[in-house]
C-alpha cells in the first residue's frame, strides 16, 4: 500500500472516529402517555436541533422496549431521538 493511500486511509478514519465521539443532544421533554403494547412513548418535548422540529407533543418509538419501564406517565426527562430505519425513534433517556 503506498503512503498516500495509507494518510488518506488514516484522515477518514480519524473523521470518522471524531464524528462518533460527539455526544447525542439531549432534548427536555415531559412523557404524556406510555404505549407498552405498541412500545411507543407520547412526548411534549422542546425543540429537536438534530432533526430540525420545533417544540410540539408527538410519538415516538423507543429503541429498546425496557426503556418504557423507566417512564411515567407527568415524568421530565431528558431523550435523545433519532431516524432509524425512518421512524423518529428514542434512543435514550436520562
Amino acid at each position: 500500500m503506498n503512503l498516500a493511500l495509507k494518510l488518506a486511509l488514516a484522515a477518514a478514519l480519524s473523521v470518522v472516529t471524531a464524528y462518533g465521539a460527539f455526544a447525542a443532544e439531549f432534548t427536555k421533554g415531559t412523557v404524556k402517555k406510555v404505549d407498552a403494547k405498541a412500545k411507543k412513548v407520547t412526548l411534549i418535548h422542546e425543540e429537536l436541533k438534530d432533526l430540525e422540529m420545533p417544540a410540539m407533543t408527538m410519538v415516538f418509538r423507543v429503541k429498546d422496549e425496557t426503556m418504557l419501564e423507566k417512564l411515567k406517565e407527568g415524568a421530565s426527562i431528558e431523550f435523545v431521538a433519532e431516524r432509524v430505519e425512518g421512524k423518529l425513534t428514542v434512543t435514550e433517556i436520562k
